[in-house]
């Protein structure tokens, strides 16, 4: 099960974990993200076990200081951090499964 993220002093703790976070930004009237919510869900199951990658989400309604922050503007938006930076190629926006694979696949390691 994913991470909640409820605030900007949340985040930044996770992110400098020293673990890769992935993390979905969301909000429960946006319809793109709850169809792909399941996905990430089960991403988040298949690599549990995995201690080195934490799997996270950001409702934006309830942590807009971690939206605001990352400038999100568009949802569903899915971002890979490690030591407090941002990944290359660490962020997909939108709701296509095969954008969301490619990203835990290249940075959940």
């Amino acid at each position: 099960m994913p991470t909640e993220i409820k605030n900007k002093t949340h985040f930044t703790e996770l992110i400098n974990s020293g673990k890769t976070v992935i993390i979905d930004f969301w909000a429960p009237w946006c319809g793109p993200c709850n169809m792909i919510s399941p996905k990430f869900e089960q991403y988040a199951g298949q690599h549990a076990e995995k201690d080195s990658v934490i799997f996270a989400k950001v409702n934006i309604d309830d942590a807009s200081d971690v939206a605001e922050l990352l400038g999100i503007s568009s949802i569903p938006t899915f971002m890979a951090f490690k030591d407090g930076d941002k990944l290359p190629n660490g962020q997909v926006v939108g709701a296509r499964i095969s954008d969301l694979e490619r990203l835990i696949t290249t940075h959940a390691v």
